[in-house]
């Protein structure tokens, strides 16, 4: 468990975490990430996962569709914590090499994500990622 007092320290492990997700390592993101409260993740496929187990498995399946080429960068437009909770909202730019695909996907999507400090360390618990819109 990874030990974290400053939320800015940790948004940057954070980005750490998106770009290991893109390039199809989950193990980052699932370090943070509550494993067995009551998290929720409102997908970009407009899905709704409830729960800490269900969240995780969710992102190890996701991230087992992208290769090692893909990157990743967080806009962050707005972020703060206050005691045990804390957040940002913003864009993650990310052009993905998909398996499977012969071309790269761009992808933008509008991401809020809310944290909760549990035995010191920051945890995800929602995630909000919806594509931006044209």
């Amino acid at each position: 468990m990874t030990t974290t007092t400053n939320f800015d320290d940790f948004l940057r492990q954070r980005e750490a975490a998106a770009r290991a997700y893109v390039q199809g390592d989950s193990d980052p993101v699932d370090r943070i990430s509550d494993g067995a409260g009551t998290a929720t993740f409102f997908g970009p496929d407009g899905g709704v996962i409830k729960g800490g187990p269900a969240m995780r498995k969710s992102f190890k399946e996701g991230a087992s569709h992208f290769l090692p080429e893909s990157t990743s960068e967080l806009e962050i437009l707005d972020s703060g914590d206050d005691g045990d909770l804390g957040f940002w909202t913003g864009i993650q730019h990310a052009t993905v090499r998909v398996k499977g695909k012969d071309e790269p996907v761009p992808y933008e999507l509008r991401i809020t994500e809310i944290f909760r400090r549990e035995h010191g360390a920051w945890k995800l618990v929602h995630r909000h990622a919806d594509p931006m819109k044209s």
